[in-house]
């Protein structure tokens, strides 16, 4: 797609969202381009669409709510590829018929049927549990879709390497996989929640270690014997596990959950988190509610059912919304310059400070974790690939944060084209 007719595609997608539905089709709502992969049969995170024409393969890249929305008991529009884990998951959670659902191996290219011969690769997202990229490998066969945009090269013998990212944090681990490292992609669909440079959060890996040693810290004060502090993790449905494993393993105690939380962490294959949940709240030093409930007038009503047992209560509430940039952290800033900002800040249990409302018997902690890439996370990965175009999939729905995007995408392309073919060097296997 040239640029002149990527911006009329963009433009196409603004038109159609006052027009929702689609006359003569059940009132199916219209995909927009980027949710099907140029030139191929196959549409990705995008079940909200219905049976959309000319898709024969429907990837779901993780089992968050706003990537399967619509996906159901009732869903008989196509199969349904993904990762064993979210299979699991979304058969345990949506009632999917298993005989829609084809779970795929991980880092192995399997051709997908009906496809016109495309091979897909599923790669750890670095995400929530069972989320994967999608490398796609072939050639455009047809075209699908809702768009009145065709390529050129449907029916042509050229071959075509799309990595859809769903939702991810990038790491160096994903530009040095054998899939992706130094081969050319003609597309990257790329996550862009947080594409903006203010949002430069630290790495998950620090943050993480961060929140087991304050934890350990505030566990080890002097204590009546009889009673003990209750750490709370704030958790969506799924994600947010690695900071749960953490803290229990510090701690050296049990994770407790309610039972529906309890069957959707099994789902996961995970032996490690398996091992540590207890279905005992006394047992269990750790507890997980949902994010919302982890607050300060609300920890201090829950703390109360366990009275005797826990002392306190030390609530944790990872979000990457909490984070406050440091300095030099704006558009103005050249991108190395950032990077080597960014690279020189380190996060620790130092960093992590309680809430305003928070009390002795009940401390409130906002954590700077997020499983979506920072900007600098984006940068490094944009800067370290090999690819032709960058499509966002994220905070897309107005055209002015969408120039502001493109705007970041052509500066990794200039800085790619100055540093023709480097590698940003990561501090370590895990960030950058």
């Amino acid at each position: 797609m040239t640029s002149r007719k990527e911006i009329e595609a963009w433009n196409e997608v603004d038109a159609t969202e006052n027009i929702p539905k689609l006359p003569g089709q059940g009132g199916r709502r219209r995909a927009p381009f980027y949710k099907v992969l140029q030139g191929m049969p196959i549409a990705v995170d995008a079940f909200r669409y219905g049976a959309i024409p000319g898709i024969t393969a429907y990837f779901l890249t993780h089992a968050h709510s706003d990537h399967y929305t619509s996906l159901s008991s009732s869903w008989k529009n196509g199969p349904v590829y993904c990762s064993e884990v979210t299979a699991n998951l979304v058969i345990h959670m949506l009632s999917v018929d298993p005989k829609w659902v084809h779970p795929l191996p991980m880092d192995t290219p399997t051709v997908i049927p009906d496809t016109g011969g495309v091979a897909v690769t599923l790669i750890e997202a670095n995400h929530c549990p069972g989320s994967c990229l999608l490398l796609f490998e072939g050639p455009q066969t047809v075209h699908a879709g809702d768009s009145a945009f065709k390529s050129p090269f449907v029916g042509s013998s050229k071959m075509f390497r799309y990595l859809h990212c769903g939702d991810f944090r990038a790491s160096p681990r994903h530009v040095s996989h054998p899939a992706i490292k130094r081969k050319p992609l003609d597309h990257i669909y790329m996550d862009t929640t947080y594409l903006n440079p203010k949002y430069i959060f630290p790495p998950q890996a620090q943050v993480i270690d961060a929140c087991a040693e304050l934890a350990k810290r505030i566990a080890a004060g002097k204590f009546s014997p009889q009673a003990r502090t209750l750490v709370v993790v704030g958790t969506y449905s799924i994600g947010k596990e690695r900071i749960v494993k953490a803290v229990a393993q510090a701690l050296q105690t049990k994770v407790y959950c309610d039972p529906r939380k309890a069957a959707i962490l099994r789902c996961q294959s995970d032996q490690q988190l398996d091992d540590l949940i207890t279905s005992d709240p006394l047992e269990g030093g750790v507890h997980l509610l949902p994010l919302g409930l982890v607050a300060s007038d609300k920890l201090e009503s829950y703390v109360q059912r366990f009275k005797g047992t826990f002392s306190r209560v030390v609530g944790f509430r990872p979000t990457g919304w909490t984070f406050t940039p440091p300095p030099g952290s704006n558009s103005s800033v050249a991108i190395q310059t950032i990077i080597s900002r960014c690279q020189g800040y380190s996060f620790t249990y130092n960093d992590l400070r309680p809430s305003q409302k928070s009390s002795y018997d009940v401390q409130v902690f906002g954590v700077p974790y997020s499983e979506h890439s920072s900007f600098l996370e984006l940068t490094c990965f944009a800067i370290s690939c090999d690819w032709a175009k960058i499509i966002p999939t994220v905070n897309v729905e107005h055209k002015g944060t969408r120039v502001k995007m493109a705007q970041w995408i052509e500066r990794w392309a200039a800085e790619k084209k100055r540093g023709s073919t480097y590698v940003i060097q990561p501090r370590t296997d895990d960030y950058w």
